[in-house]
């Protein structure tokens, strides 16, 4: 097993790898968390182009085939039956709206799964609760050496060396 930037785990690291490799972990996190974002906008999208089509779909149906389907239904039923022709132009029509009603409740379904849907607003919520955490975390404090120690310790350093 090994780290992200492929030395050991065990062995001993400089801060600038570790640096390094925490960096790189963040970039690939908050990439990730772009990627699943536009996956659940794109999901979002496709629901409301569906509803927005149902209830397209819907207008058409009553629009456009009213006219020529009241009158084909009207005079066959007319001529199924005995009934007065009124009567059979309001089941004609009322067949009509039934049709767009069933149209209607399914872009309405739609339009209700797009609204619940909150995945943008779950990944903002993941990123700004990333975002507070990263901001908490501080290094851990070294001891200072004191002033005056600092330059003993160079010689020290200096006569052992030579």
């Amino acid at each position: 097993m090994s780290a992200p930037d492929g030395s050991p785990v065990g062995a001993e690291r400089s801060i600038g790898q570790l640096f390094a490799s925490a960096t790189a972990e963040m970039s690939a996190l908050v990439h990730d968390e772009i990627a699943l974002a536009k996956a659940q906008l794109r999901q979002d999208v496709k629901r409301g182009a569906t509803s927005g089509g149902a209830f397209s779909a819907a207008g058409a149906v009553l629009i456009f085939s009213l006219p020529m389907l009241n009158f084909a239904l009207a005079y066959g039923i007319r001529t199924w039956s005995d009934w007065n022709l009124a009567v059979c132009f309001l089941l004609s029509f009322a067949a009509n709206v039934l049709i767009a009603g069933v149209l209607a409740l399914i872009g309405v379904t739609f339009a209700k799964k797009a609204k619940k849907s909150k995945g943008p607003q779950k990944v903002a919520a993941s990123m700004k609760e990333s975002a507070v955490v990263l901001q908490k975390a501080k290094p851990h404090p070294r001891p200072e050496l004191p002033q005056d120690r600092a330059p003993e310790a160079i010689e020290a350093v200096a006569r052992s060396s030579s």
